[in-house]
């Protein structure tokens, strides 16, 4: 056994636990308060954590041992990662270990939003039986417009093959011939905005995406437009989007993430055109196991000095 010291704050698959116990001494404080963390840091060399847990300048300075942080998941915005830098922290991920699960779930987003099916098990379930009312619409034929294409929005494009979607995508950077392949055709945001009847977001959260999902965005859409969201809350400017429910231009929403979380209850988690799940994209037993076994083998190694799959700082 090294004399590494390793906290965990948010929970770990017990397969990658395992991983850890084998090559360091391990503290698993899942739901500790910013406090306590602030307080207890500086005895350890490495830090696991997932999307709750904030790190930023202030707790890094109580951090003199300090040698890696893992993020178990694929987003990074709640680490400043500069300070991380300056201080000679390692920074790791999982970039592959959610991605099917999350591309999935925004399929089953994609039918709830096409077929009232939420709506038919409330009402079977409440004693009713609205068939005639319950009209939906076939995916087949539509235009979905995928903005972001990294593993997930690649992914999703990939499993969209099937449902004979037309599909057209946008990202900063060129689309790969890979994902030309897929039937993808490259357009501008303002396409995407004009042709989409289904729109799915997948770009990270940074300054230059925060709620690039706005009112003029909401303008140049499809009257009757249906949106997916799974990758970030604050992509989407959520005072616009109600406005754009109440107004008809989005005729339904699916949002797996918030500007707040939770949200509690708001005009936009309790609209009737809004299907909301607490931020589950990455919650299947597969993904779980993934992001465990490849954070913990990632961490283990930036504490041994050696290569790394997945430095993000």
């Amino acid at each position: 056994m090294s004399d590494f010291r390793i906290l965990i704050t948010e929970g770990l698959h017990s397969k990658g636990i395992e991983i850890l116990n084998n090559n360091a001494d391990v503290d698993d404080r899942s739901g500790i308060n910013a406090q306590e963390l602030k307080t207890m840091i500086g005895t350890y060399d490495a830090l696991i954590i997932r999307g709750r847990t904030r790190i930023d300048a202030t707790l890094l300075d109580q951090a003199s041992r300090l040698k890696v942080i893992g993020r178990a998941g694929v987003g990074v915005d709640n680490i400043d990662l500069p300070s991380c830098k300056t201080k000679g922290i390692k920074v790791v991920n999982t970039p592959n270990a959610t991605t099917l699960s999350v591309a999935e779930l925004t399929i089953g987003l994609m039918m709830t939003l096409a077929r009232p099916i939420i709506h038919g098990n409330e009402s079977i379930k409440q004693g009713d039986w609205l068939k005639k009312e319950l009209i939906g619409m076939e995916l087949f034929g539509k235009t979905v417009g995928i903005i972001g294409f990294g593993r997930i929005g690649s992914q999703v494009a990939q499993i969209l093959q099937v449902f004979g979607v037309d599909i057209i995508g946008f990202d900063i950077q060129p689309l790969t011939e890979k994902v030309k392949r897929m039937n993808v055709k490259e357009v501008t945001l303002d396409d995407i905005y004009r042709l989409s009847d289904f729109i799915t977001i997948h770009v990270p959260l940074y300054e230059s995406t925060k709620e690039m999902i706005n009112e003029a965005s909401f303008q140049q859409m499809k009257d009757g437009v249906r949106i997916v969201c799974t990758s970030r809350g604050g992509i989407i400017d959520e005072a616009a989007l109600l406005k754009a429910l109440n107004f008809g231009k989005v005729s339904a929403v699916a949002l797996d993430v918030f500007t707040k979380e939770p949200p509690g209850i708001t005009p936009l988690t309790t609209h009737p055109r809004v299907v909301a799940t607490p931020h589950i994209g990455a919650q299947t037993e597969e993904a779980q196991i993934r992001s465990a076994v490849e954070v913990a083998g990632e961490v283990i190694a930036a504490l041994n000095g050696d290569a790394l799959r997945w430095e993000v700082s």
